[in-house]
């Protein structure tokens, strides 16, 4: 029995040794374009980590997906100041405005001017939000201390979010897989939910 106890704490000791590196990468790359699932692989490490039953591993999760989020906007921020403030712009900020339809930077823009940093928060957790708020804040000149601050408890409800979806599929199901698919699925309906939404309510309201 200790022999079998001895075997497996190395395996889930090097599983979180190499997961957090890769999910702090790819959480950061995912800030910075916006075409990674990071969602979605944040409730996948929640999952595993779950059942490993670990000692802190959910919370390794937490720090890590938080911090990586962070990290990645502050960056891509950063960069989009550069661009307001060159002549010629930059590839950065190109890549955000493209993101970025009228309809919803007029959106963000407007709510923005009325909840101020609250905003951040909830561009973080609307699927597709979080780049429009981001370019808005571009447009009011924010520095980007102003947008660190509000973004730090954006960033931390993100992962809370994601990361109970993962702990939910993981739950349901005994074996890890079948909490991974879970999780991913959960993860989408989330992503997609509010789009479809605006799609059946347009019809309505033309």
């Amino acid at each position: 029995m200790s022999a079998v106890a001895a075997a497996v704490i190395p395996t889930q000791a090097t599983q979180q040794a190499l997961g957090c590196p890769s999910l702090f990468l790819l959480v950061l790359i995912g800030a910075l374009v916006p075409v990674v699932p990071t969602g979605a692989l944040v409730s996948t490490a929640a999952v595993v980590a779950f059942h490993q039953k670990a000692p802190f591993a959910l919370a390794l999760v937490f720090v890590t997906a938080s911090l990586a989020a962070f990290c990645g906007d502050a960056a891509l921020y950063w960069l989009g100041r550069r661009g307001m403030r060159s002549r010629n712009g930059s590839r950065w900020l190109e890549a955000i405005r493209s993101r970025a339809p009228e309809e919803r930077l007029a959106q963000a823009q407007e709510k923005l001017a009325d909840h101020n940093v609250a905003v951040l928060v909830l561009s973080r957790l609307v699927p597709a939000g979080r780049i429009p708020v981001m370019l808005a804040c571009l447009m009011a000149k924010w520095p980007l201390r102003r947008f660190v601050r509000g973004n730090l408890p954006a960033c931390l409800a993100w992962a809370v979010t994601y990361q109970l979806i993962g702990i939910l599929g993981g739950s349901l199901f005994p074996e890890p897989w079948e909490g991974v698919v879970a999780a991913v699925l959960l993860t989408v309906a989330v992503s997609t939910a509010p789009s479809l939404w605006r799609r059946i309510r347009r019809p309505r309201t033309a």
